[in-house]
């Protein structure tokens, strides 16, 4: 029904804010548990708005839950950002990839995970590329643009809300996630994740996020081609692209698993101080410079 569809929306929205906040602000919380408080406390408010069906409350949660995060006190420390990116069990289920999420964060990174709603957006958008060069139906298009707009509209308070807070960013839209992969790979591509995984790279690197982890089931056609397959011509578009490629399966040692994102993670850490040293060097260089102008 049509009110289920919109406890749907509302919670996949919910989910993906949740991570957004939550992710971003535990690495950095001043007083330790105490994001995963503000998180059980705010899943209550989801829950019963979710049961309630109120969009003004949803509006009403989502700059709440914004607004907290945004103001639990932080540590003034960087960490290095990692990207986590994959076939969809895979990237969002803890079961499924070994909570790799806490791994990130246990190795001293922030684990950043982009949206859930934006698989199913992939799926609508590409209808646009089917109709103008495959053989897709002119009305699937309008049918799935239309979809595209819906979701946008339960998307809005949460765009709103993070785009005007001090520290979280708004997600990128669907056709400029396209934009990006079409840059190196068709959007023709749309078995499984298909160009949306190869979007979401190339979103997270120019956003800064340069350390990813691609994981994948063993032999994953789609998620090879898309994901690892594209991992040449990333690190040509960004050369320090760190990107580690990762298999999980039943029969998977957790052992390789691990040792993997451990090495992933210590160049990342050294990265992240080479980058804060050119930097301090290049405050140094101007402050120099200003001096030297004054005399």
């Amino acid at each position: 029904t049509i009110g289920i569809l919109k406890r749907c929306l509302m919670g996949i929205i919910y989910g993906d804010l949740f991570m957004r906040v939550l992710y971003a602000t535990r690495p950095y919380e001043r007083e330790q548990g105490s994001a995963d408080a503000l998180y059980e406390k705010c899943t209550k408010l989801a829950n019963e708005n979710i049961i309630s069906g109120s969009l003004s409350e949803f509006k009403k949660n989502v700059k709440y839950i914004v607004n907290a995060f945004d103001e639990l006190p932080l540590l003034n420390i960087k960490k290095p950002r990692v990207g986590v990116v994959g076939e969809i069990l895979v990237k969002y289920h803890p079961n499924a990839n070994n909570d790799i999420v806490d791994i990130i964060e246990k190795e001293g990174g922030e684990a950043v995970v982009l949206d859930l709603a934006d698989f199913f957006l992939y799926g609508m958008y590409s209808k646009e590329f089917n109709y103008n060069n495959l053989s897709g139906s002119y009305m699937n298009m309008i049918g799935n643009k239309a979809a595209i707009s819906v979701i946008e509209f339960f998307r809005r308070p949460m765009r709103k809300a993070l785009n005007s807070s001090k520290r979280f960013h708004q997600p990128m839209r669907i056709n400029n996630i396209a934009d990006k992969a079409s840059e190196i790979i068709s959007l023709g591509n749309q078995c499984g994740e298909g160009w949306l995984l190869t979007g979401e790279m190339v979103d997270l690197i120019d956003d800064g996020v340069e350390n990813i982890v691609c994981m994948q089931p063993f032999a994953c056609l789609p998620n090879h081609v898309t994901g690892k397959g594209m991992m040449k011509a990333l690190r040509k578009r960004n050369p320090m692209a760190n990107i580690a490629a990762i298999d999980y399966d039943p029969g998977a040692s957790d052992v390789n698993q691990l040792n993997r994102i451990k090495l992933m993670m210590a160049t990342a850490h050294k990265n992240l101080e080479k980058k804060e040293k050119s930097q301090e060097y290049g405050k140094d260089k101007a402050g120099a410079s200003e001096k030297s102008k004054k005399y």
